[in-house]
């Protein structure tokens, strides 16, 4: 037991000492070269600020991922080593869907990528997550469906794989609510994967989230007017979405392992991931009826309804994040007694009573002051 906890904190501290290396010499070139995040109408925020942070999450997890799996594979028993030699190989097929991922991130954050050929890219990760074996084969009771064709499941990991990627790429509007949302998340399954033997997955998101924390304090406290201040981008938005969904599905193959038995499986992967899908889902909707473009950007997020509110954006950044929490803790509660699909409809009714609360509070606002915040 002890040696797993050391590797997962070693892991932990090999990535988040790599990204803290790694990002400040991104902002010393991207200043250099004058790679700066373009300003428009949409975007909140102020001076000239680079995007490219996103480079340093791929690089980092990989390193410490494969350094940890290395020295056990070399100097421990086949006890400890041989289990990650034998639970690896979906990884391989994962690495190479994240490399994709980061490599269409760099050209869109650098020369721009057309939106259609993102989802191309998309669709051939979604494919080789699939080949890796980690497809969704049970939904464990959601919608009163237990296990299902596998075909059904190839189609479904790969809808959800896109779903996801995009969901976390278009919640990345205000500093640190990407990468905070997706810290708890690999927390929350780094622990959970521990607790059920997935030793691998449980490493691999301790990297995750060890690689987000140094993009954080970057993002979040880092200051424009000083150079430090940097944005993940799509590299680090689709590469980050790639990974919690893998993570994710992986999940839901827990099998009879105790947590499992205690708590729902597709309640476990789904939870940390409820405000971004859920987001993504209310803004497709909101574009639709006003007859835009679903797939391009605008300022009709979660985020935007808060900052309309006259919130900053730390504070919309703390609120939506304590949102994510709470679905998790109580989600995770109600599993060991409700079906899972009662808690995924209590979630939509939630949601759906939160927004409608404050597009109610929005309107009173710009009626007092005679102005439109949102649109």
């Amino acid at each position: 037991m002890r040696i797993w906890i050391f590797n997962d904190i070693i892991a932990f501290f090999v990535s988040l000492f790599l990204a803290g290396i790694i990002i400040p010499q991104i902002l010393l070139i991207a200043f250099r070269k004058k790679l700066f995040d373009e300003i428009d109408e949409r975007k909140i925020h102020k001076g000239v600020v680079p995007r490219l942070g996103g480079i340093a999450f791929f690089p980092s997890i990989l390193f410490s991922f494969c350094i940890v799996v290395g020295f056990n594979l070399k100097y421990f028993g086949w006890e400890i080593a041989g289990y990650y030699f034998e639970s690896v190989v979906p990884f391989y097929f994962m690495i190479c869907a994240v490399l994709l991922m980061f490599l269409v991130g760099i050209a869109d954050d650098l020369i721009g990528v057309k939106y259609k050929a993102k989802f191309v890219v998309q669709i051939l990760s979604s494919i080789l997550i699939v080949f890796s074996g980690v497809y969704i084969q049970s939904f464990f009771g959601f919608l009163w469906i237990e296990h299902i064709y596998d075909w059904i499941g190839w189609i479904v990991t790969a809808f959800m794989v896109v779903f996801v990627v995009n969901a976390i790429n278009l919640i990345d509007g205000i500093d640190g609510l990407a990468s905070g949302l997706s810290t708890v998340a690999f927390v929350f399954y780094s622990i959970v994967f521990f607790s059920a033997g997935q030793y691998s997955y449980s490493l691999l998101s301790a990297a995750a989230a060890g690689t987000l924390l140094p993009f954080f304090y970057y993002n979040v406290f880092g200051q424009a007017k000083k150079q430090k201040k940097i944005f993940m981008g799509d590299t680090g938005a689709l590469t980050t979405g790639m990974i919690l969904i893998f993570c994710a599905i992986a999940m839901l193959h827990l099998g009879d392992v105790p947590i499992a038995m205690d708590y729902n499986p597709v309640i476990l992967g789904i939870s940390p991931l409820i405000i971004p899908l859920f987001d993504v889902v209310r803004v497709y909707i909101h574009r639709v009826i006003r007859h835009h473009n679903p797939f391009l950007p605008d300022k009709s997020h979660i985020h935007h309804k808060l900052l309309a509110l006259g919130l900053n954006q730390r504070i919309a950044l703390t609120v939506i994040m304590l949102w994510s929490m709470f679905f998790i803790v109580i989600n995770m509660f109600l599993s060991s007694y409700i079906n899972p699909t009662f808690i995924i409809l209590a979630d939509i009714v939630i949601w759906t009573v939160i927004n409608f609360g404050l597009s109610r509070a929005i309107s009173r606002r710009e009626a007092r002051l005679g102005t439109t915040l949102f649109d």
